[in-house]
């Protein structure tokens, strides 16, 4: 099995666990430049609820991308290593790409988390629905913030 089929794999098993909390409607959001400088939720999210939803594997973001977090076993090694998010991007930026990944490169094979179309390969229980809720959105943002080194 090709690596890419893998990770597709064991993303998609990853999903089939997040539960139906995540199965609200988008709140309207504008892209301004590379980002979405607006909170989803019109307030700031918590950071320490954010750092429990990275490493989490049904939010599958521990799946491929590693960091500084030693009581997780098994980080992935597909994505970028998220020690210093916090510097690389804005708060603004790192909200579109967690919203659509897509719309920074076409190719990529992280979900976009916060879309409910133009999507392939979602699996029943997703469509018309996002991955994560914006509240659950403006918590790993938060967290990502913070990881300035």
């Amino acid at each position: 099995m090709a690596r890419s089929d893998l990770y597709i794999a064991v993303l998609l098993a990853g999903l089939a666990f997040i539960s139906d909390t995540h199965a609200e409607g988008l709140v309207p959001y504008k892209i301004t430049a590379d980002g979405i400088a607006e909170s989803l939720t019109g307030a700031p999210g918590d950071a320490a609820r954010g750092r429990a939803l990275v490493i989490a594997r049904t939010t599958t973001c521990i799946l491929c991308h590693s960091g500084r977090f030693p009581e997780t076993r098994f980080q992935g090694d597909l994505a970028p290593d998220l020690a210093g998010a916090g510097n690389r991007w804005t708060v603004s930026q790192l909200r579109l790409r967690l919203v659509d990944a897509a719309r920074f490169n076409p190719q990529t094979i992280m979900p976009s988390y916060y879309r409910n179309d133009g999507l392939v390969r979602v699996g029943r229980t997703f469509a018309g629905k996002p991955i994560l809720s914006a509240a659950e959105i403006e918590d790993i943002v938060a967290f990502l913030a913070t990881l300035r080194d």
